[in-house]
């Protein structure tokens, strides 16, 4: 089997495991890391042997394949640049953090049939795909993704960096549109939110309430599930997965402990094989352009400005000042003569 050789642009915490893997999987030969941070660059080049580089551009000439892992903002211009010239790309969530960029990256793929694959590393739990074979029709979702303050993705919303997991996940569950939904969120130790909680209706009827928070102090990763005879309660990162089922007038329950590779090995590795088979990978990466498209909905709704108050008349302040002056009056007759009885 002839060597791939693979790159990783961006080796910051999630960047560098990438190298890790990338290093020893069969078949595989990491050609070179790059950050523009010299020192990191150097780091992970001394560990896995890897170029160092602190520009992507001359990092390109020398592989076929390139995990992305820099800032959201950064993801559309440096993929956009290793399609056109010819190269499959891994992108770390959100594909982008623009609906519009994520469509052009979609058809750069298609027009020179490469993988592009965006990393919702939790398709690849193994907990989650047996959820996915038990959770037939959904009627109510409930998920709660919740963790301390990460000091990373701080350039991004709670929404794309925590939430457009779930909402990735729910879309699979369901399968069905999007109709409506609603949302809140505020901002906490960021320029963007901090905690969010979003309520999605979808045309089936289903219905899915997301909360996700980068600032809380205990970390909590569930999704619960119900559909007719069935519930499913699954933690992601134990991956454990409680099943309820009604059985005639019983109700019987079992917990499965899945075992299995780890979700971002598993990734990784499905990213190879993908280049390896010559298979573009546009499916999935539309799956994360409509989760994104979500995502940006549920941050529109969310910093949409209340309605102002309409300001008050001088008309209506004397009117309010009588009657408050009225029930002042009522309430101080009415004590006098309850303390007199």
């Amino acid at each position: 089997m002839a060597q791939l050789a693979v790159g990783v642009i961006g080796v910051g915490r999630l960047g560098s495991i990438h190298a890790e893997i990338y290093r020893g999987l069969r078949g595989v030969r990491l050609a070179g890391v790059c950050d523009i941070d010299p020192a990191k660059a150097e780091a992970i080049s001394r560990r896995t042997g890897a170029t160092a580089y602190t520009n992507y551009r001359r990092l390109l000439p020398h592989v076929q394949a390139v995990s992305i892992a820099v800032p959201t903002t950064l993801h559309y211009p440096i993929a956009a640049a290793c399609l056109q010239r010819g190269i499959h790309a891994l992108i770390e969530k959100p594909i982008t953090d623009r609906v519009a960029h994520a469509d052009r990256l979609l058809a750069l793929a298609r027009r020179h049939r490469l993988v592009l694959q965006v990393g919702h590393v939790e398709r690849f739990n193994p907990a989650v795909r047996l959820m996915r074979r038990i959770a037939r029709r959904p009627r109510f979702i409930e998920v709660h993704r919740l963790g301390p303050y990460p000091y990373r993705s701080t350039d991004i919303s709670v929404v794309l960096d925590l939430m457009i997991h779930d909402i990735d996940i729910v879309r699979a569950l369901v399968g069905a549109p999007l109709r409506r939904l609603d949302a809140v969120g505020v901002r906490v130790l960021s320029d963007s939110e901090d905690i969010a909680n979003a309520r999605l209706v979808f045309a089936n009827g289903a219905v899915a309430n997301l909360t996700a928070s980068r600032v809380t102090t205990e970390t909590l990763r569930k999704i619960r599930v119900f559909q007719s005879n069935t519930y499913l309660s699954l933690d992601y990162a134990a991956r454990r997965l409680a099943i309820y089922q009604l059985d005639g007038r019983r109700i019987r329950h079992r917990e499965v402990k899945v075992d299995g590779q780890q979700p971002l090995q598993a990734e990784l590795a499905a990213f190879i094989s993908a280049v390896r088979s010559q298979r573009p990978s546009v499916g999935p990466a539309e799956e994360a352009r409509d989760a994104l498209a979500i995502a940006k909905q549920i941050e529109t709704q969310i910093r949409r400005p209340s309605p102002v108050a309409r300001r008050p008349s001088r008309n209506t302040h004397r009117a309010n000042g009588q009657t408050q002056a009225a029930k002042h009056e009522r309430r101080t007759t009415n004590d006098a003569t309850s303390l007199a009885h």
